[in-house]
């Protein structure tokens, strides 16, 4: 990594030195001839290390500091001064500064003190790194997933997370809607900010309207109080709004002007509120069809669909099916006070071959109740809820008497291989063995000619 320098002096043969010797050193120097130019380039961003003179016409040295420390921590600032001025160096120190130097400059002294600041910048920098990734990663722990499509919405949130912009969260029940909210919030500036989800299929209109935006005492029978809506409530942080199709027309218009003038009135009240709010969406339903039925304002849907994220149904996804029975497994086992290895592979292929209507959530409701009905350490299909283990429709296997077992096992995986359509991934979890080995035992039959090359 190559470090940037700015060193900020009003004599241009002590500035453009300095330059010349710190870019000797290995770094990227820049100059600037007063504290005003400092602080316009310091704006820009990418400046890792700053050298100023304490005195200068204009904007200070101390100025310098001041707004460096204040703006940019973790910023080093060397201070540059004569010996007149020691006391002011001094000061400096106790205001924020990495160290000071007075003139005529060591510049040994001076490469040896930037090359320790930028050393514990470096270490700054790979901490907060370490930790912007710890945080990543416990947003996403929830969510389950390798798929590839996967993969695209965790980059999509990734980039999201940071803007204000609204999104609008689309898919079937069950895949999973809430989770990436929560990890959208929680990579957010916002994220220390309220955080308040409304499930608008729960409530009636006129339920609904007072939840979002409150209500004034006596606005209607059993408005004993004045009450304070989730738009309010949420100020600063996120609203997530989920089942966003449910909702009457009239609900809709007032949360159109909350995204297009961040304002609102109670209901049956005449104070106009003022919220800074991001908005989440998320539904089960086409709006496009629910806008083309009139059931829906085509121009809420486009102010909530700045940012679309589809979150794709299990049966599309069924290679993270693995990850997330080992995982419901462990969770379950534990919770039940159960010792729980595995799952055998008629119950794994059990699990492949459905299609998972209800998704993540019957998948999870499946395997909790798998772990109850089990008796041993191996999760069987007998374990498995009828629903799955009868319509698994297993394909029988027939394995000729007085074969070897090499050639019984050549059988077993070619079949399997077959039946999942040559997904290797598949094959090999059904059967309980490494991909290395699946493709180990492939490549030494097609070797010996003994099944076609692909």
């Amino acid at each position: 990594m190559q470090f940037n320098i700015l060193i900020i002096d009003d004599e241009k043969n002590i500035r453009e030195g300095l330059a010349d010797a710190m870019e000797l050193e290995g770094y990227k120097a820049f100059v600037a001839e007063d504290g005003k130019a400092g602080l316009a380039r310091i704006a820009k961003g990418d400046i890792d290390l700053v050298i100023t003179d304490l005195r200068m016409p204009g904007v200070t040295g101390e100025q310098v500091l001041s707004k460096v420390t204040a703006e940019n921590p973790g910023v080093p600032v060397i201070v540059l001064t004569g010996h007149g001025s020691i006391d002011a160096a001094v000061d400096a120190m106790r205001n924020g500064a990495y160290d000071f130097l007075t003139k005529p400059l060591n510049l040994d002294q001076l490469t040896m003190i930037v090359k320790r600041a930028l050393e514990g910048r470096m270490l700054a920098l790979q901490h907060r790194q370490l930790q912007e990734e710890l945080e990543s990663r416990k947003s996403f722990e929830s969510i389950i997933g390798k798929n590839a499509e996967m993969q695209k919405i965790f980059q999509m949130v990734r980039r999201v997370a940071p803007s204000k912009a609204s999104v609008l969260i689309t898919g079937e029940s069950g895949v999973g809607k809430e989770l990436i909210t929560n990890a959208i919030h929680n990579l957010s500036q916002r994220k220390d900010k309220p955080f308040i989800k409304v499930h608008c299929a729960a409530l009636s209109e006129s339920l609904l309207e007072s939840e979002l935006f409150g209500h004034e005492k006596g606005s209607f029978t059993g408005a004993t109080a004045r009450k304070r809506g989730r738009f309010e409530l949420a100020n600063g942080g996120t609203i997530f709004l989920d089942e966003i199709g449910e909702i009457n027309q009239n609900v809709q218009i007032k949360i159109l002007r909350v995204l297009q003038e961040h304002k609102f009135e109670r209901v049956g009240g005449e104070e106009t509120i003022e919220v800074d709010v991001r908005v989440i969406a998320a539904t089960n339903k086409d709006l496009e069809k629910e806008i083309a039925a009139g059931r829906f304002r085509e121009d809420l849907y486009y102010r909530l669909n700045v940012v679309h994220i589809n979150v794709p149904p299990l049966r599309e996804r069924k290679d993270d099916i693995p990850l997330m029975v080992n995982s419901f497994l462990a969770e379950f086992a534990k919770e039940n006070g159960k010792v729980i290895e595995g799952i055998d592979s008629r119950a794994r292929s059990a699990l492949y071959k459905y299609d998972w209507p209800g998704n993540i959530r019957q998948l999870r409701n499946c395997i909790e109740s798998a772990v109850v009905m089990c008796e041993g350490k191996i999760v069987t299909l007998d374990d498995l809820p009828p629903t799955i283990s009868q319509s698994s429709q297993e394909d029988v296997i027939q394995v000729p008497v007085g074969i070897t077992m090499d050639e019984a096992e050549k059988i077993i995986i070619l079949q399997n291989l077959a039946v999942n359509k040559g997904n290797k991934t598949k094959t090999a979890d059904i059967l309980g063995i490494g991909r290395k080995t699946l493709h180990r035992k492939l490549d030494e039959w097609n070797e010996a000619g003994e099944i076609p090359t692909e």
